[in-house]
């Protein structure tokens, strides 16, 4: 049996290799998630434009990356592969190009492809030149034909980022509250392009549920759905449970029986919230937070409010049956809940922030030509090393989105296992000076995703993990094949 097994592990390392998993996250980030990005920000709109002219728009319509390159002081430009980067203490990265055009009313005036920056190449991806070389043409380009790859070289210096797990977007978990006015409360993290916002359903001693996402604070829930055009008492209750009869909403039905319509709802909210300006102004900005801010990984249009009802009255049933004693509480350090933001992931969040702010600076640029008569070219605008010097400035001195430290981080190369053992580290978010005993237990979930050994000792036992040996992480499936396969089988789909 231990031959047997010996030879499995033996071939299936022939084929695998330890990063494979950050290597297919960050060729994902390349194919996919660059486009996803320019798709969220395709339209720029200036605020100033010239008087003669009704509408003016900047389109952002594609993107592309090319291979590692060098421009040299001659302005000549050459393929570069690592070990050059490593001797000379440049960035292993490759210019990343854009298609942008300007429509002036309706009609385009300029398309053109730009330089916005260069983006740091992962070893031994698709875009890396080493990709698929054999042993021999690993060690005439001067590299270790051992060496997995899965790391960058940020000016001369090998930096790996760091895999952080964290409590999985998009699902609604309920969880004790000992703290709050509540037993238990629901919480999601809703997850849409550069938006993570918190939802927390509670049930406050007035027999009533409540609400609260961004600067909505506490808004009865069974307001919201009428406020997203699900008005019918009996359709409410319905799409709570259509076989079982909860009290609960019957009650809170009644307290709001006298809201009729989607305006006297949204109005209400409006109230609540502290918005002052007229009825139809206080509607039309009730209308915007509801669609950009109240789950918004569902959708951000008008047409996505039904299916946000749906939901909402999905996550109180939930609610409503762990209150009741029906449901257990849901764990959080089941790794079911759990997600790995791999390099792909971190650095499309990266690169979402910093296009907005290229964006910004662009706009800006624009205006302030405009101001003083001009009309500008778009081309002269896009400062292309505004995007790459940030781009830089995070990688190489691991300070991330949202304050994080330490996301990238020098490789170890004290021997090949700490080498290893570095490129498949997990760090949890959570603070190492407080306790959170149940964080860092060894949780049943943990077998063959994780070491049961490799932690340190002191204040980040538990925090700081490692993959195990034969560990793979699955990209996420794409939702609208499942969502074609569902409606094959004659299933009606409600988000």
């Amino acid at each position: 049996m231990y031959k047997y097994g010996k030879i499995l592990i033996q071939k299936y390392f022939q084929e695998q290799s330890f990063v494979d998993s950050d290597i297919g996250s960050f060729n994902n980030f390349i194919e996919k998630e660059l486009n996803n990005i320019i798709e969220e920000n395709k339209e720029i709109i200036p605020t100033i434009i010239p008087h003669n002219i009704d509408e003016f728009k900047i389109k952002l319509d594609k993107i592309w990356v090319e291979k590692p390159k060098m421009i040299e002081a001659d302005g000549s430009s050459r393929n570069i592969y690592p070990m050059e980067a490593r001797l000379r203490k440049i960035t292993y990265s490759a210019p990343t190009w854009i298609t942008v055009s300007a429509h002036i009313n309706g009609v385009q005036r300029e398309s053109f492809d730009t330089q916005i920056g260069n983006l740091p190449i992962m070893l031994k991806s698709k875009w890396c030149h080493l990709h698929k070389l054999n042993k021999d043409e690993l060690t005439a380009k001067g590299e270790d034909p051992d060496e997995p790859g899965g790391y960058f070289i940020i000016n001369g210096t090998e930096k790996v980022l760091i895999t952080i797990e964290d409590l999985a977007s998009n699902k609604f978990l309920i969880e004790k509250d000992a703290t709050g006015p509540s037993e238990i409360v629901g919480k999601l993290f809703s997850e849409y392009g550069s938006y993570k916002i918190p939802h927390t359903i509670e049930k406050m001693k007035d027999g009533l549920f409540y609400l609260t996402f961004t600067r909505v604070k506490r808004i009865p829930i069974i307001v919201v759905i009428k406020a997203l055009s699900l008005l019918k008492d009996e359709e409410i209750t319905k799409f709570i449970s259509s076989d079982k009869q909860f009290d609960e909403v019957i009650i809170n039905l009644l307290e709001f029986v006298n809201i009729k319509s989607e305006e006297e709802a949204l109005d209400y909210i409006a109230k609540k919230i502290g918005i002052t300006q007229s009825k139809e102004v206080r509607i039309e900005r009730m209308k915007e937070i509801l669609d950009k801010y109240l789950l918004p990984h569902i959708g951000i249009r008008q047409e996505d409010r039904i299916y946000k009802a749906y939901n909402l009255c999905k996550m109180l049933k939930k609610y409503i049956l762990a209150s009741n004693g029906e449901l257990e509480v849901d764990d959080k350090d089941h790794y079911a809940n759990k997600r790995l933001k791999m390099s792909g992931d971190l650095l499309a969040d990266l690169i979402r922030l910093n296009l907005k702010v290229l964006i910004g600076d662009l706009l800006y640029n624009f205006q302030r030509i405009v101001k003083r008569g001009k009309f500008p070219s778009i081309k002269v605008i896009i400062r292309d090393k505004l995007l790459t010097q940030r781009i830089y400035s995070s990688m190489a001195t691991g300070v991330w989105v949202g304050g994080r430290k330490g996301i990238s981080q020098r490789i170890q190369r004290l021997n090949y296992l700490e080498t290893l053992s570095h490129l498949q580290r997990v760090v949890s978010p959570l603070s190492a000076s407080q306790e959170n005993f149940e964080a860092r237990e060894l949780h049943p979930t943990h077998l063959g995703r994780l070491c049961p050994i490799e932690t340190p000792e002191g204040t980040n036992i538990g925090l700081r993990k490692n993959l195990a040996l034969l560990c793979t992480i699955s990209a996420d499936s794409n939702e609208e094949e499942i969502l074609k396969s569902l409606k094959a089988l004659n299933l009606k789909v409600i988000r």
